[in-house]
């Protein structure tokens, strides 16, 4: 049974069976050829269902030797348990070699997040007299208004976008879809933006109900909002490091910051398991302490 039949199938079943995007798909793929050549260095010719508990563990080690953090580690065997659960469900293997494989143990990191004050600054030093400034500032305010992943940002429709009632309808992972609220000053943004920028540019086929372009009529590429992101922190000298995520991060710690139902940040986020949305629980360890003395009764 060859690595490379077995690989594509995979491949094919996260895309097709499993609704994942060609990132997520691009990640499983890279992790099943991390093992694979270390299995090349140090067990030529075996083939995956001939792969033991034994080469497993010697795979961590060398991941390990190889300076990978605990975290990218854990990530790693995640999906090679996915691949083995493939090859029993396609009954290519008979027994899960992966099935007492333990990953390194980790913390939960919680994510970084920028204060309202710090993308107001942000958002201030976008430089509106440029022609893709108002653009820009539409991204800004979309990103954090709605709290989007980026790959729902560059896809976004305009024919999703419902002005009048306040929505944007979301198609994130796996093709599941959600509304999430437009705030006032994303609109009026939004609006300018399509006014001053967009209804100007001669836009390419295929992406005509895309919402935010490239001055050549094109969608944006995942690493043009990076880039846009990482010169304004630098513009103002933000002493963080952020991404696209920052804001998702920063909307839904703002959201439950402020009181909002846990299930709802949940529904707007697009979490399968509320599980994921608790990372945004997380609070100041100072209003904790000054929480307790308040109002517990032996403080």
């Amino acid at each position: 049974m060859k690595w490379e039949e077995n690989i594509k199938g995979f491949e094919e079943y996260l895309r097709l069976e499993k609704g994942l995007s060609q990132n997520s798909v691009n990640a499983y793929i890279n992790d099943i050829n991390k093992l694979l050549e270390f299995l090349k260095q140090t067990t030529k010719g075996i083939t995956p269902e001939k792969v033991k508990l034994a080469h497993l563990k010697g795979f961590l080690e060398w991941l390990n030797d190889k300076g990978v953090s605990p975290r990218t580690q854990a990530r790693t065997i995640s999906g090679i348990k996915s691949f083995y659960k493939y090859l029993l469900i396609e009954e290519r293997v008979i027994s899960d070699p992966t099935a007492l494989l333990e990953a390194p143990k980790i913390g939960r990191k919680l994510p970084d997040i920028l204060t309202t004050e710090e993308i107001d600054a942000l958002i201030d030093a976008i430089d509106v007299e440029k022609p893709e400034g108002q653009r820009n500032k539409a991204i800004v305010e979309t990103l954090y208004s709605c709290g989007l992943r980026v790959s729902e940002l560059v896809t976004l429709k305009y024919s999703n976008v419902f002005f009048d009632d306040g929505y944007v309808k979301i198609e994130g992972k796996a093709g599941k879809e959600r509304l999430v609220p437009l705030s006032q000053s994303a609109i009026t943004e939004i609006n300018k933006y399509i006014e001053e920028y967009r209804d100007g540019l001669r836009i390419a086929p295929n992406d005509e109900d895309i919402l935010f372009l490239n001055r050549r009529g094109k969608r944006l590429s995942r690493v043009m909002i990076f880039t846009i992101i990482k010169n304004l922190a630098d513009k103002v000298k933000l002493n963080k490091k952020i991404s696209p995520h920052t804001f998702r991060h920063s909307f839904a710690t703002h959201l439950i910051d402020s009181g909002a139902d846990l299930r709802a940040v949940q529904e707007m986020l697009g979490h399968e398991s509320i599980l994921t949305t608790e990372i945004y629980t997380h609070l100041d360890r100072d209003y904790l302490k000054d929480t307790i003395n308040k109002f517990h009764p032996r403080s």
